[in-house]
């Protein structure tokens, strides 16, 4: 047995030195060491051994067993931190090379306007006032003089949604929804998406307005065309000219459109504005008292102003946007550009 042991650790040993990797060593471990390795086969046969040669076979097995453990360790450990070499020579990052660029997002230009016209208008004073977006037919259209018959309703092309129910057509329902609430004075300017019947190049079904209002004792024209000519004037440059022209708005009496210098050519005249050197960018007009009627205010003790505009139309005009779709279809390379 003893000639026997001596050839299977020469040969265990000399396999395990011959191993290239974890791979090789584990089968060299299971063919000596396993259940089934030879080492295991030649302690069966320590039972046919007198009872004086079996405490020497034994512990000869045993130091067999332990000489090939050892080897087997340390090849490992050597093989382990080989392949770690190996790996980290062929994986190892070039610190040279540019880093991978982290793409940005930015703000829309719709959302650049709002915050921008919320800025100024709240440095006049003005808070601002939310609605719901499906709203009631009376708080769209009755309450804000338009009776069921006005002919100004078809005007609005609106998007019904049942019976008296309807996604609003402007946010000028939040100004009777704030003086339901509250009493004067009043500044509020009422942000919000709005909808209508309508898609071409300067039309969308679902857009963008600002609307504001003020309420107190004693508010002239004056004032509303002060505020506006501020406002104009913050938002476009302190040298852009300000008109308003007379029209007509069932909520308001008098009504005027608000005209600005045209931003494109300074006024001279261009295929933009129609070569009048001026771009329509809102209406507004004093609230007419009918309105006050509908909100349980004084006519006679108060008076106000509202006015509104479509943001889609003030960004177009002031980032030279030509199609009014630009800003809805998500095209990265043109929302990159803000």
């Amino acid at each position: 047995m003893r000639e026997q042991l001596e050839k299977l650790k020469t040969e265990a040993l000399r396999i395990i030195a011959d191993a290239t990797g974890e791979d090789a060593l584990q089968e060299a471990r299971i063919r000596f060491l396993g259940r089934k390795g030879e080492l295991t086969a030649l302690m069966k046969g320590l039972g046919a051994l007198s009872q004086e040669e079996r405490p020497l076979a034994g512990q000869l097995v045993n130091s067999v067993r332990d000489q090939i453990e050892t080897a087997l360790e340390t090849a490992m450990l050597a093989a382990r931190e080989r392949e770690k070499a190996e790996r980290l020579a062929s994986e190892r990052i070039d610190v040279t090379l540019p880093g991978r660029r982290q793409n940005c997002g930015t703000k829309h230009p719709v959302t650049l306007v709002v915050e921008e016209v919320a800025d100024i208008f709240a440095g006049l004073g003005f808070s601002v006032a939310e609605g719901p977006e499906i709203e009631h037919d009376w708080y769209n259209f009755e309450a804000l003089n338009f009776p069921p018959e006005h002919p100004a309703r078809d005007m609005q092309d609106t998007f019904f949604v049942q019976n008296d129910l309807l996604l609003r057509t402007h946010t000028s329902p939040v100004q009777i929804r704030t003086m339901l609430k509250k009493k004067p004075p009043l500044r509020i300017i009422a942000p919000g998406t709005v909808y209508r019947c309508d898609s071409d190049a300067t039309h969308s079904p679902m857009f963008h307005q600002i609307e504001g209002l003020m309420v107190d004792k004693g508010i002239t024209f004056g004032d509303l065309k002060g505020i506006l000519t501020t406002f104009t004037n913050q938002l476009f440059g302190q040298k852009t000219g300000v008109r308003l022209r007379p029209s007509f708005f069932p909520f308001t009496e008098p009504s005027a459109e608000v005209d600005i210098a045209c931003v494109i050519c300074g006024g001279k005249g261009c295929r933009v504005c129609k070569n009048s050197g001026w771009l329509e960018i809102l209406g507004a007009g004093m609230v007419d008292p009918e309105v006050y009627r509908h909100v349980d205010y004084d006519a006679e003790e108060i008076s106000g102003f509202a006015f509104g505009m479509g943001i889609e139309r003030i960004a177009m005009l002031k980032y030279g946007i030509s199609d009014m779709r630009l800003l809805f279809e998500n095209d990265v390379r043109f929302l990159r550009q803000f």
